[in-house]
């Protein structure tokens, strides 16, 4: 298996202020992450070529966690070898997280001011309408990829189905659908007890190679010292290191950890999910608004640390086989089943969070985004902020607003 080479393409305080840059301006989730670190890192430095950038979101898109935080560490690893990875990651993470737990403190207060939770009311109203939009738009691409026989895409459709299902009804052992879709296929396409054990040994050995994990894992070990953080740490790290597809498949591994602790009420993790679209950088985030209303800031903080060292250990274990992982066959076979299941999962999500509304205006409000994101086209950011001035107006004149 051919091995990447790496050097030092540019300094450390390059890879500092323009990881750091994209950090701050990266609006609209993993599209406009992978489009800043394409003109950057191919069109504008000519630090990557086409087809490696190409290779690394493919590689990419196999792992569990956030593929364009993945990816952007990638970059950083390229220009930059492993201080690089581990600067540049932090730099384009730290931006969107010290905004998200600032809005938290504003947004999840015990008291929140009329106007903030009007706003809050009115974006979180939005948010299902999101989920379908994003699942709509992974449903096409993901459909093509199953072209190969009619039974295959008899296979898709039931592994959509089983992911839509899990996330609308058992959100947080929707890690269990996601790898079981994932060895069926496996199973299906390879000898089936070879396929099977591949795919059951390949995620924790990977996860068991570098630092980054031990990281987390140490984590986890001081949070079940502390008892009551246990459950935070592990809800952190499902969607870090057990989620295929990223963006909304964290949603449902969330929302039933976050009621069902109390640490939120579905209000609340409504307003959390906006939250993480609306703010730059990785979606995944919204972990962190979690955490803070376990923990507060420190617990905001751990629930960042936890959820993000996955994705360090996937880059900096692996970064180098990223071309040859592309041409995986296990790996692509794994993807097929997991893969549709993981969209099913974002487009069932819509079911909990449409369940957790409580004004008949908002859904009106959900109406409108509908309208907004699928017959308009317009953006996710813009939508959420339509919608929160909504909620403004009305909390305003009024009207009821939830808490």
């Amino acid at each position: 298996m051919a091995e990447l080479a790496t050097d030092h393409q540019a300094s450390l305080v390059t890879v500092v202020r323009e990881w750091g840059r994209i950090g701050c301006i990266g609006f609209g989730g993993p599209p406009a992450h992978i489009a800043l670190l394409r003109k950057l890192c191919v069109d504008q430095r000519g630090w990557l070529d086409a087809r490696e950038f190409e290779d690394a979101i493919a590689a990419c898109s196999l792992l569990p966690g956030p593929a364009s935080t993945q990816l952007a560490i990638f970059c950083a690893w390229r220009v930059r070898g492993r201080v690089g990875a581990l600067a540049g990651g932090i730099a384009f993470i730290v931006p969107g997280l010290i905004v998200i737990l600032a809005l938290s403190v504003l947004f999840l207060a015990g008291s929140s001011p009329l106007w903030v939770r009007g706003i809050g009311a009115g974006a979180g109203a939005a948010v299902a309408a999101v989920a379908v939009q994003a699942g709509w738009a992974l449903t096409g691409p993901s459909w093509k990829r199953a072209a190969g026989s009619h039974s295959q895409r008899l296979r898709w459709i039931g592994y959509l189905l089983a992911g839509g299902a899990a996330a609308a009804t058992i959100g947080p052992w929707l890690v269990l659908v996601l790898l079981g879709c994932g060895v069926t296929e496996l199973a299906v396409r390879h000898q089936r007890q070879a396929a099977s054990a591949h795919a059951i040994t390949m995620f924790p050995l990977l996860l068991g190679r570098v630092l980054p994990v031990r990281v987390a894992l140490g984590a986890l070990g001081a949070a079940a010292g502390a008892g009551a953080l246990l459950p935070l740490a592990w809800t952190a790290f499902k969607v870090g290191a057990l989620s295929f597809g990223g963006g909304f498949v964290i949603i449902p591994l969330m929302q039933a950890d976050a009621v069902g602790h109390h640490w939120m009420t579905s209000t609340r993790f409504l307003n959390g999910v906006a939250l993480g679209q609306i703010t730059p950088g990785p979606v995944v985030q919204t972990v962190a608004t979690i955490g803070y209303a376990a923990a507060g800031i420190g617990g905001g903080l751990l629930a960042a640390l936890i959820a993000f060292s996955p994705s360090f250990a996937f880059v900096l274990s692996g970064a180098r086989y990223f071309g040859a992982l592309r041409g995986n066959q296990r790996a692509l076979s794994f993807l097929d089943g997991a893969g549709p299941a993981a969209v099913g999962a974002i487009l069932g999500a819509a079911i909990p969070l449409a369940r957790a509304l409580t004004q008949p205006w908002q859904y009106a409000v959900l109406a409108g985004a509908l309208v907004l994101l699928l017959g308009l086209r317009r953006g996710v950011v813009l939508t959420l902020c339509a919608a929160g001035a909504i909620g403004l107006l009305i909390a305003l004149a009024g009207g009821p607003v939830p808490h």
